[in-house]
């Protein structure tokens, strides 16, 4: 996402202490300055969990390289925890999209008793395309260290989209739970 605006600091911090981290290290964008809201209208309780020690937290993960560029990776409600690893579905999600069959995708923790969590991809083919499932999830998963690997695949005709037209996680992940009924 570049360099900070004039006037406006930002830090990477650590989702367990709330400290800065140093560079390269994935946490939590913050940001200081005058252009930032000073809270939430008649919602102090969403306010408090927002702003802390004057920093507002975006809800994006990213991290800071050496020459001050800022990187987003993910959002910090789609992260899962896979056997207490932290899994991007973004990063997943951008591997998918390289595959040829592969028209659009999205990737989600789903519930598993003893992992926590585990990254399942839904997946739409393009028109006349034809893979096997398992292909594109090798594909995905060969260039992952092990925590990260896709461990459940589907194929949908079509993927769920909000009115603002993008995919919706919330319909899927209530796809997912209606299954497990």
């Amino acid at each position: 996402i570049g360099v900070p605006w004039p006037d406006t600091d930002v830090a990477i911090l650590s989702m367990e202490t709330g400290e800065p981290l140093p560079v390269n290290e994935i946490g939590e964008l913050a940001i200081k300055g005058p252009q930032v809201m000073k809270g939430y209208w008649n919602r102090p309780d969403e306010t408090e969990n927002t702003f802390k020690n004057g920093w507002f937290l975006t809800g994006d993960l990213g991290y800071m390289d050496e020459k001050g560029y800022f990187y987003v990776v993910d959002r910090k409600k789609d992260m899962l925890i896979y056997n207490g690893y932290n899994v991007y579905p973004r990063h997943l999600e951008e591997l998918l999209y390289e595959h040829e069959a592969v028209q659009s995708c999205v990737v989600l923790g789903v519930p598993d008793d003893r992992a926590g969590e585990i990254p399942k991809a839904f997946v739409v083919l393009k028109s006349g395309a034809t893979a096997a499932l398992t292909d594109i999830q090798e594909f995905v998963n060969s260039r992952v260290v092990h925590y990260s690997k896709i461990r459940e695949i589907e194929q949908l005709d079509a993927l769920p989209m909000t009115a603002a037209g993008k995919i919706s996680r919330i319909a899927l992940q209530k796809l997912e739970a209606s299954k497990s009924n």
